[in-house]
């Protein structure tokens, strides 16, 4: 059967949806021309998830952490620049939280899971151009990009199970909102408390792991390929499971909406030391920032 992919009969099938408010209008355009075979889309694959108990749990930092975190770093990088730089001093001070129950997925979202999403929207595939990538004033030179920047719709070859980069704060929430759409239920980035309950447990350690640091316990540029890897593959599961809490990329926690910048944690393949590897670090970055070393992780709420 052709498909059904003429402008009268297009007007016909999506006119029954022109009163439903416009997110809602876009999410039930497109599913209508995938119907119609006008608009190609990847098998959705429901992100795997743990549940965390509701509860207290010790959140931030003790002056003693942060002072073993500067000294990490002094030792990787035969410097200072982050304790001159008083990277870890807004850390929140230890202290017992409580959050509800949630559950958050196991990993960072995958490129070829973000790819079902971009075939299924035509939302903006995840690059950046050299002239935006430079006002970035970022360390990582343009081409280095070019190995996380999709062609067309198209994932890097290689790379469908590591976690998706070059998406900005909105990117990552535009992927919750049409997933929860799409499965019918409520998925969002999480808050701080919740992505660092989930990393580090209840007990206030500095790692996924314990308190000493490990470097063939997480990708990072201790150890790591100065790169990102398939997901899980150098990463010790935290006391709930969950895998590349530390390392690998930071991921985008849900901020205020007003708020131009968001907070990323967990660090990345290319730092070492491994200081901003604890759940407890955390640091600002613009929400519009599409960096190779962020991507982010969901949360399901009921």
């Amino acid at each position: 059967m052709q498909p059904v992919c003429s402008k009268d009969q297009l007007v016909t099938l999506i006119s029954a949806v022109t009163k439903e408010p416009a997110r809602r209008a876009l999410f039930f355009t497109v599913a209508i021309l995938q119907l119609a075979g006008c608009v190609h889309a990847e098998p959705l694959s429901r992100p795997e998830t743990v549940s965390i108990p509701a509860g207290e749990f010790i959140m931030g930092s003790t002056k003693a952490e942060r002072e073993y975190a500067y000294q990490l770093d002094e030792a990787a990088y035969g410097h200072s620049r982050t304790r001159t730089g008083k990277w870890y001093d807004s850390e929140r001070n230890s202290t017992a939280v409580t959050t509800d129950a949630f559950e958050i997925t196991v990993a960072p979202i995958t490129t070829v899971q973000y790819a079902a999403f971009i075939n299924a929207t035509n939302h903006p595939t995840p690059t950046v151009t050299e002239q935006t990538w430079k006002s970035y004033g970022l360390v990582h030179p343009y081409s280095r990009t070019r190995r996380h920047a999709w062609t067309d719709n198209d994932p890097p070859q290689g790379r469908e199970n590591h976690p998706v980069v070059l998406v900005s704060y909105q990117d990552a929430n535009a992927y919750a909102e049409w997933l929860s759409e799409t499965l019918r239920e409520h998925w969002r980035l999480p808050t701080e408390a919740e992505w660092e309950k989930a990393v580090r447990g209840v007990d206030g350690r500095y790692f996924p792991w314990g308190n000493r640091f490990e470097s063939d316990k997480l990708n990072s540029h201790d150890a790591g390929p100065f790169d990102t890897t398939e997901t899980g593959a150098r990463s010790s599961p935290g006391p709930f499971g969950i895998i590349d809490g530390a390392g690998q990329v930071f991921e985008w926690i849900s901020t205020d909406e007003q708020a131009k910048r968001a907070w990323v944690k967990g660090g990345s393949w290319d730092d070492k030391g491994c200081g901003v590897c604890r759940p407890a670090a955390r640091h600002g970055r613009p929400k519009n920032l599409k960096h190779i070393l962020i991507g982010f992780r969901l949360v399901k709420v009921k």
